[in-house]
């Protein structure tokens, strides 16, 4: 195919969309179907012998250009527009240079000809604005020197399309915008984001510019089945971690207590209720703690996640204390029975009323019940707050030096057991994950007062997870290890 056919029409000097700018007629012939029985038949024929056009965005069987034969419901198939140079005679002796002749068509489009179940039309195929890709219209617009990385990446929540463009990219913000809306149907505004995440506020909010549709932040997303409804403008929220909050939510077991410390608005935990895990669910942001508290009764698990509203380095006492005091708490749980078939059902119907009358009528059975008793202990911890959450971590140095606790460890071994913590953090990156694990280590070591190192949790280590990049020289880990009794029942010094 010729190349200059199929190119975008370009406006480098744009700065106002303009989409009719777009627009574009090719000059193609088609297959001019003469009965509407052997449509069918001659597009699946053209498909095959490769005479009909096939490109991404067309589809080669169209209204035949005729008005009237339209209304018969007639249809044609646009043929590909390849050209063959002839290598016989050349047509300048003088030049030496040789004709062009168009394409030869097959012998299976030969043979419909003769048949006279089609014939050869020309057909104009019009290109407009709807046709074009962002990529191609982009590339359109945009000046060749600033094409080395053209922005097409952007994070949705919701209706939302969250740009983060590069400083020479500003001056096209609003093009990109438009088209980039345009280009994806379920975004109604896209924002540029004119801060880093955090620097306006310790919510981990931060400053926008609309660049495209109205000003509406207040969002509805889905994630593990679960529905979540917040103002984007006032809550933290990264539909990138979706995959980790999955992995993290399927390393807990039913009935286990969790921590989460920095909910935010609950993609930790409102998942980890629908799994029947025990969450007490905290954040400091008073418009987080409201939209996790709506999410938890939007997606039923209130018998299983319980939102709190506090300074998360208390919070982590509080928490262990709360619960090794709290009275004993459990969910009884109906578990559905299989429903029987109606063929078994009529069987079992034939042979009762063989002797109803010999047997008294059987009571309906109760379907089977679990109940599921909240642990007197945290099993995990998670804190996702990867700017500062090492930090926090001096406040579970002595946090187990309760007489409950101390009871339970006594006296019931068994059910004693330290849990682990789940900490988020930002490291360098680095070719070597290895050596950034020891670096988080010794960090983790200097907050805690006693060393880690990497290796297993299993045996005392420290396993050190790569979640995702976040900059160019930035990363997210999870660091994940079991409380070492050393750090929990450590004697606090009195001030």
């Amino acid at each position: 195919m010729a190349d200059d056919m199929w190119k975008t029409p370009a406006n480098r000097s744009m700065r106002v969309l303009d989409r009719s700018l777009f627009r574009k007629d090719v000059n193609l012939k088609a297959a001019r179907i003469f009965e509407n029985k052997d449509i069918s038949r001659c597009a699946k024929a053209l498909e095959k012998s490769k005479d009909s056009l096939h490109l991404t965005r067309f589809m080669p069987v169209r209204p035949d250009p005729d008005p009237e034969l339209v209304k018969l419901g007639r249809r044609c198939i646009i043929l590909r527009p390849e050209f063959k140079e002839e290598v016989s005679e050349p047509s300048s002796p003088d030049t030496g240079s040789h004709s062009r002749t168009p394409w030869p068509y097959s012998a299976t489009l030969n043979e419909l000809v003769e048949q006279k179940v089609i014939s050869i039309i020309p057909f104009q195929l019009q290109i407009e604005y709807k046709d074009w890709t962002y990529h191609e219209i982009i590339s359109a617009i945009l000046p060749e020197d600033d094409q080395d990385e053209i922005p097409c990446g952007f994070s949705q929540v919701g209706h939302v399309a969250h740009l983060n463009l590069r400083e020479k990219y500003l001056k096209y913000k609003t093009l990109i915008a438009q088209v980039l809306m345009d280009k994806n149907a379920s975004v109604r505004t896209v924002i540029n984001k004119i801060d880093d995440v955090g620097e306006e506020s310790e919510f981990r909010t931060f400053k926008y510019e609309v660049l495209a549709g109205p000003d509406d932040m207040k969002v509805c997303v889905s994630e593990e089945n679960c529905i979540f409804e917040f103002d984007y403008s006032k809550v933290y929220w990264n539909t990138r971690l979706n995959t980790e909050h999955r992995r993290l939510v399927a390393t807990f077991n039913e009935g286990d207590a969790v921590c989460d410390v920095m909910a935010g608005i609950g993609p930790f935990a409102v998942p980890a209720g629908k799994r029947r895990v025990f969450v007490h669910a905290n954040d400091l942001n008073p418009d987080s703690h409201a939209s996790m508290a709506e999410a938890v009764a939007r997606n039923k698990v209130g018998e299983f996640v319980f939102p709190h509203c506090e300074d998360g380095k208390k919070f982590i006492p509080n928490s262990i204390v709360r619960l090794i005091q709290q009275p004993t708490y459990q969910v009884v749980l109906s578990e559905k029975t299989k429903k029987a078939s109606r063929r078994d059902t009529k069987k079992d119907n034939d042979n009762n009323n063989k002797d109803a009358r010999k047997r008294s009528p059987t009571p309906p059975r109760s379907p089977p019940t679990k109940i599921l008793v909240q642990p007197r202990l945290f099993a995990h911890f998670v804190m996702n707050l990867p700017a500062s959450a090492i930090t926090f971590l001096p406040s579970f140095i002595g946090s187990y030096n309760v007489p409950e606790i101390h009871s339970l460890r006594s006296t019931q071994p068994e059910e004693f057991h330290l849990p682990q913590i789940h900490v988020y953090c930002f490291s360098t990156k680095s070719e070597d994950n290895i050596a950034e694990g020891f670096k988080i280590c010794e960090e983790i070591s200097r907050q805690l007062q006693f060393e880690v190192k990497p290796g297993k949790i299993s045996e005392g280590g420290v396993e050190i997870y790569d979640v995702r990049d976040v900059a160019p020289n930035k990363r997210m880990f999870c660091a994940s290890f079991r409380l070492p009794e050393a750090v929990a029942f450590r004697e606090q010094k009195s001030e």
